[in-house]
């Protein structure tokens, strides 16, 4: 007996030390590493969330489903999509509730700029990566941005209105303008885009109104327009779901012949906008990237820590007549 204790029991103690001084040594080792690359959670995968503005747009449920489908690719990462139903308090409160799991990588479609961006901020700040996807937001408080130029969609929009009237030798055109959802960057840049081209038109009236992204307030409120004006000869509406609505309002008045409707997103499938230029219901519609695949691509490398470009901007393209049928087949993949 040494010192009161059996010389085997100094020996388990000398390991016991011997084990916990080695385990501090790699948990500050493990500290000192580069924190580009997060930790997987338990179960060995990365948690990627995806805060969703608001699923019931038809753009939004293609996103949803794109990610869905390609997160099968990346067996080490699970995907988590949480929908806000166009409500700030609602996603802000989920971004809150993401930041305290801990997720790895953010993936946000913001509502709306102004009321998202501290939330956003906030989960960056918390050592989350944050992908933006294609809605911006007041400051650049992200790892990436993945969308397109919705100033360029807008100008595009414009000049194929006033090539229309000016073609047409339509006097003293008017034009209707239905908008999304105020406060959001598509709504502004469709907005200031379009107006570039439109307000020079010699003559031109334009009504405005805003529909929120959806198809039957955008019925509701052309109903209304129809009923104030009886001379209407372009509807452009900021997405495709709210050109459908004023041409179904338009049809139900009898007047869907007096004017053309010009949308944006370009959506495959039965009920996408490209489908609806094939019918004949729109004039055209321009592609807005649904940026779905390249934007879980991008979070699935910041979660790896791989390098990403802090932009990743995807090319809008004009779908008529011409090309429908091309792009048909082309979109309904996703």
């Amino acid at each position: 007996i040494v010192n009161g204790a059996a010389p085997e029991m100094l020996d388990r103690t000398r390991i016991r030390a011997s084990a916990l001084a080695l385990t501090c040594f790699l948990a500050v080792a493990g500290c000192n590493k580069s924190d580009t690359a997060a930790p997987a959670k338990s179960g060995g995968k990365f948690v990627i969330a995806f805060s969703q503005c608001n699923s019931a747009e038809p753009y939004r449920t293609a996103q949803n489903n794109i990610m869905r489908r390609e997160i099968a690719k990346y067996p080490d990462c699970e995907l988590i999509i949480q929908d806000a139903a166009q409500d700030n308090a609602k996603q802000i409160a989920q971004i809150e509730n993401m930041i305290l799991q801990g997720v790895d990588v953010l993936i946000v479609a913001p509502n709306e700029a102004a009321p998202l961006t501290s939330v956003v901020k906030k989960a960056h700040d918390a050592g989350i990566k944050v992908v933006c996807l294609e809605r911006n937001i007041l400051e650049p408080v992200y790892d990436v941005f993945v969308g397109a130029d919705n100033v360029k969609i807008g100008e595009l929009a414009g000049q194929f209105v006033a090539k229309y009237v000016t073609s047409k030798g339509i006097e003293k055109p008017v034009v209707v303008e239905l908008k999304g959802l105020l406060g959001t960057k598509p709504q502004e840049e469709r907005h200031a885009g379009a107006r570039k081209f439109i307000d020079p038109i010699p003559g031109v009236t334009v009504i405005e109104d805003v529909a929120d992204w959806l198809q039957d307030e955008a019925l509701k409120r052309f109903e209304t327009i129809l009923q104030a004006h009886e001379k209407i000869d372009v509807v452009y509406a900021h997405n495709d779901p709210m050109a459908v609505g004023a041409y179904l309002a338009a049809k139900n008045a009898g007047r869907e012949r007096e004017m053309i409707f010009v949308g944006v997103d370009g959506l495959g499938g039965e009920n996408g906008g490209v489908k609806r230029v094939l019918e004949g219901q729109l004039a055209c519609t321009f592609y807005y990237p649904t940026c779905a695949a390249e934007g879980l691509e991008s979070a699935v490398k910041l979660a790896r820590g791989e390098a990403v470009p802090a932009q990743l901007m995807l090319e809008p393209a004009l779908i008529d007549a011409s090309n429908a049928a091309e792009w048909y087949a082309k979109v309904t993949v996703e």
